[in-house]
């Protein structure tokens, strides 16, 4: 159903260096930002170029290549960065990550994030999303689900043929199964179109097909 009579589009953006998949989210000029990777100024040079207003950012884990840019937009526009408390302590082992990749590094005095929790948010008016929690991955780790428009964001929880790293700090083997568990459990349709933290996306009824861990 639209929003206040408009349609939200949800973009899959490869920022560079290209390495994860961030979810740009807008209802007419009002934009949010799913795991905001990349160098805030390209971030905040395609926000202008289009004319759009920042409204929050939301994170599904701490790790850098998914939260590079969020310290810094959220600071610029003054709008909140959500990321779940349990993965506040990633924040700084991620700067790690970003000087491979030479991007700047998060500072000591970074904007803080606001703890997101389970349960249904309103992320703009009129358009919600269900946060489920997806800890194994890192202990903080969310998936993002838009009901009314199919869209799921699993982050680096699982992908298309394969599950997330669990051999970085606070990640959990026992913990992701059991998240993999959770979501194939909760029985969404088919046709839910999935974005994963890298990777090309998928459907459930292609993770059901190509992915022997989503049981």
């Amino acid at each position: 159903m639209p929003v206040n009579n408009i349609e939200p589009k949800f973009e899959v953006l490869h920022m560079p260096p290209e390495n994860t998949n961030s979810v740009l989210v807008t209802v007419g000029t009002d934009a949010v930002i799913f795991d905001a990777w990349g160098n805030s100024k390209d971030w905040e040079k395609l926000l202008e170029s289009r004319g759009l207003r920042l409204i929050a950012i939301y994170s599904t884990h701490g790790h850098g290549d998914h939260i590079s840019a969020a310290p810094m937009l959220a600071e610029k526009y003054d709008v909140p960065w959500y990321l779940n408390s349990e993965d506040n302590v990633l924040i700084s082992w991620s700067n790690n990550l970003l000087k491979y990749f030479g991007l700047p590094l998060i500072e000591g005095n970074y904007r803080q994030p606001t703890d997101v929790e389970a349960g249904e948010k309103e992320i703009l008016p009129g358009l919600f999303v269900d946060v489920i929690e997806t800890p194994g991955h890192t202990p903080g780790g969310v998936t993002y689900y838009f009901p009314d428009y199919g869209v799921l964001l699993t982050g680096d929880t699982l992908f298309r043929d394969s599950f997330g790293r669990y051999d970085l700090p606070g990640g959990d083997a026992n913990a992701i199964m059991q998240s993999i568990s959770k979501l194939y459990e909760m029985n969404f349709p088919d046709e839910t179109f999935v974005v994963h933290g890298h990777g090309i996306d998928s459907t459930i009824a292609l993770l059901k097909k190509e992915n022997p861990y989503f049981k």
